[in-house]
C-alpha cells in the first residue's frame, strides 16, 4: 500500500467557549478547513459535579451541516425539536443531521451531575453540500456495542466503524455524503494499516496517547496532535508508544463556497440571515428548557 504523505501537521491548542475551556484543532490559523470538516472541538475531561457543571448547552439552533458527538466519558441527555430525548454513554456517537433546520440541548444528565463524574468527548461539524442544506432534519443515536469492529493482526488495536468503510466492513451512521469516521483505540506496541479512498481528504485526531504515523511523525498531547493528509496515497500506518486513542475522518471534498455564523453553515451571507430570519420565526421548530 503507497501511504498518503502529510500535508499539514496541527496543534490542539485551548480556547474559550463561554464558560468552557476546550480544544480547537480546526479551524485554526494554520488550517482553516479540511473540506468537508468545518470544525472539530475536544472538550474535558471535565469533572462534573453539583458545584460544578459547564458543560449544559441548552436549546440551540443550527442549519446547513450536520454536528456530531462523539462521547468518549460521562453522560449526556440529548434533546431535540424533532422529538428525540436520549441518553447518550460512553463509546456512543449522536448523528444530527441538521439540515434545513433543528434545535437541540445537550448536557450531562441531572443522575450524572447528582454523582459526579467525568465528561469528555469530540464535537465535530460536517458540512453538507448546496443541495442538501435544506434537507429534512434527522438524528441518529448509535450505541458503543453497534458498531463493527476491525482488529489488528496484534490485536492491539481496534477500530471501531462509526461511518463508512473499512476492510469491507460498514459503518452503523448512514450518511448524507461519502464520509469515513473512525475511532481507533491502540494498546502501547500496537500497530496497524488503515486504509481509505484518495478522492476523499483525510484527518487523523489525537485524543490520548503517544503514536508514531508511517514511521515519520509523531503525534502527542500538547505538542502535534492532528495531520492532514495529502490526497496522494490509499491510507496510512499507526504505532502506538502508549495506549492511545485516535479519531480517524475522511470524506470527499465539496469544493463549495463556505459562509459561517454562529449556529449556521451555508453558501452565501444571503442564506445566513435568511436562516437567522427563519429560525426567529420559528420554522425550525420549538424545544423548551428543561
Amino acid at each position: 500500500m503507497k501511504t498518503n504523505t502529510i500535508k499539514q501537521i496541527g496543534r490542539s491548542d485551548f480556547v474559550n467557549m463561554g464558560p468552557i475551556r476546550l480544544r480547537q484543532p480546526l479551524p485554526t490559523q494554520q488550517i482553516e478547513m479540511i473540506d468537508p470538516f468545518i470544525l472539530l472541538h475536544h472538550y474535558g475531561p471535565y469533572t462534573i459535579s453539583p458545584e460544578s457543571n459547564p458543560f449544559d448547552l441548552g436549546p440551540h439552533p443550527h442549519r446547513g451541516f450536520e454536528p456530531i458527538t462523539f462521547l468518549v466519558q460521562g453522560e449526556q441527555l440529548h434533546r431535540d425539536s424533532l422529538g428525540q430525548e436520549s441518553i447518550v454513554k460512553a463509546g456512543d456517537v449522536q448523528w444530527t443531521t441538521a439540515g434545513r433546520g433543528i434545535i437541540h440541548a445537550e448536557g450531562p444528565t441531572k443522575e450524572f451531575v447528582s454523582k459526579g463524574g467525568t465528561i469528555e468527548g469530540i464535537q465535530l461539524w460536517l458540512n453538507l453540500p448546496a443541495e442538501k442544506k435544506m434537507i429534512q432534519p434527522n438524528y441518529q443515536h448509535a450505541k458503543s456495542e453497534e458498531f463493527e469492529v476491525v482488529n489488528s493482526a496484534d490485536h492491539k488495536v481496534k477500530t471501531k466503524i462509526v461511518a463508512g468503510f473499512l476492510n469491507e466492513k460498514q459503518g452503523k451512521i448512514v450518511t448524507q455524503t461519502s464520509v469515513n469516521a473512525f475511532m481507533i483505540e491502540a494498546k502501547e506496541g500496537g500497530g496497524e494499516t488503515i486504509s481509505f479512498p484518495s478522492s476523499q481528504q483525510g484527518m487523523l485526531y489525537l485524543l490520548k496517547g503517544k503514536v508514531k504515523v508511517n514511521d515519520e511523525t509523531t503525534l502527542q498531547l500538547n505538542e502535534n496532535q492532528l495531520i492532514y493528509f495529502n490526497q496522494d496515497g490509499d491510507g496510512f500506518t499507526i504505532e502506538a508508544e502508549s495506549d492511545s486513542l485516535l479519531l480517524f475522518l475522511s470524506g470527499e471534498p465539496f469544493n463549495e463556497e463556505v459562509a459561517t455564523y454562529g449556529p449556521y453553515v451555508m453558501n452565501t451571507q444571503t442564506e445566513l440571515l435568511e436562516a437567522m430570519r427563519d429560525y426567529q420565526m420559528g420554522k425550525m421548530g420549538f424545544l423548551p428548557v428543561s
